[in-house]
């Protein structure tokens, strides 16, 4: 009796779990897809994210659009082109072009450095070094090249690069002979042109990222602090260099000014899938996540990521205010 009684004590104990299972709704992940406009430099960790994110909630489909940056975001701006997320190899880019009308918040999430880039096919890829760069780059048959200024924050980076070489080494109009040894068909639009051919060795050096030359494996010199953008402390010795690039509109310039490479990100005031591109950005801005990839793809991540005013950290949505702080630069 005692046996009987409790198999269907048993049975009805399952049978009611099956039940309650059917009742109570599995909790959903994101789902969706989820637009990505992204600076060319941000392909190879961005695409790992992309692959980890997706294993991981199998509802999300993750489209990206690389190039440069300022041209990405004048493709929101000036040509209404839809995407969740901006993120730029210049913050100043989303602040100048998207800010306050597409924007709202601007998270500053890494930083990098310029490095001249080169392999073992280039002349004098056996000798140049940190102290006789410009002295090879002035060479005739050299070919050397970088991104446009127009297009990309890499290469007006690039020019301010060459221009505070000439402070820091004092080599009065270093800046403009080098120019004048670089035809302009060595200006391209995207890093990834410029790898392509350097690898081709149809380029015997480049002006790219240490961040890309990590992950292309090429071979790269480093310069100093003073010159290659990469130091936060020296931004007054960096705002020496100045750049006229077109403006948003036909027939104006914008002067950029130089600063440290530090990059930003945004969620798009339209965005199609604005709470995928929340928990999407939750991902990213997490260090033991897509902060951790950022770091292993040889591009330091800001842990914590911040941002410059305590107004912009309350207009973040709600789970990304927890991963980022309030910053103020003197």
């Amino acid at each position: 009796m005692n046996s009987r009684f409790r198999r269907i004590r048993l049975s009805c104990s399952v049978s009611l779990v099956v039940l309650l299972t059917c009742l109570v709704p599995a909790v959903a992940g994101p789902t969706g897809t989820l637009i990505i406009f992204n600076a060319g430099s941000l392909t190879v960790p961005l695409a790992q994210m992309e692959k980890e994110f997706e294993a991981n909630n199998p509802g999300v489909d993750i489209q990206r659009e690389a190039g440069g940056s300022t041209k990405l975001a004048r493709m929101i701006a000036e040509s209404g082109k839809p995407a969740d997320i901006m993120a730029s190899a210049d913050y100043e880019v989303i602040d100048k072009t998207l800010m306050p009308k597409y924007a709202a918040w601007n998270v500053r999430f890494a930083s990098n450095q310029l490095v001249l880039c080169y392999t073992d096919k280039s002349k004098f890829a056996d000798t140049i070094n940190a102290d006789n760069w410009y002295e090879i780059l002035e060479r005739k048959g050299v070919a050397w090249g970088h991104t446009d200024p127009n297009l990309d924050p890499c290469g007006y980076r690039a020019l301010m690069v060459l221009q505070l070489a000439e402070i820091y080494y004092k080599k009065p109009d270093l800046a403009r002979r080098l120019l004048a040894n670089r035809p302009p068909e060595n200006v391209l639009p995207k890093a990834k042109e410029l790898v392509s051919l350097l690898q081709a060795g149809k380029l015997d050096f480049a002006w790219e990222y240490l961040s890309v030359a990590v992950q292309h494996k090429l071979r790269f010199v480093k310069l100093p602090n003073e010159v290659n953008l990469g130091d936060y402390r020296l931004e007054d010795f960096y705002k020496q260099a100045k750049v006229e690039v077109t403006g948003n509109k036909p027939g104006t310039t914008i002067t950029r000014i130089g600063s440290s490479c530090t990059y930003g990100l945004t969620i798009l005031k339209n965005a199609p899938n604005p709470d995928l591109a929340v928990a999407f950005l939750h991902y990213m801005l997490s260090p033991d996540s897509g902060l951790k990839i950022l770091q292993e793809s040889g591009q330091p991540p800001f842990v914590p990521c911040w941002v410059p005013t305590k107004e912009m950290k309350e207009s973040l949505p709600a789970p990304l205010r927890d991963l980022v702080q309030v910053k103020e630069l003197k």
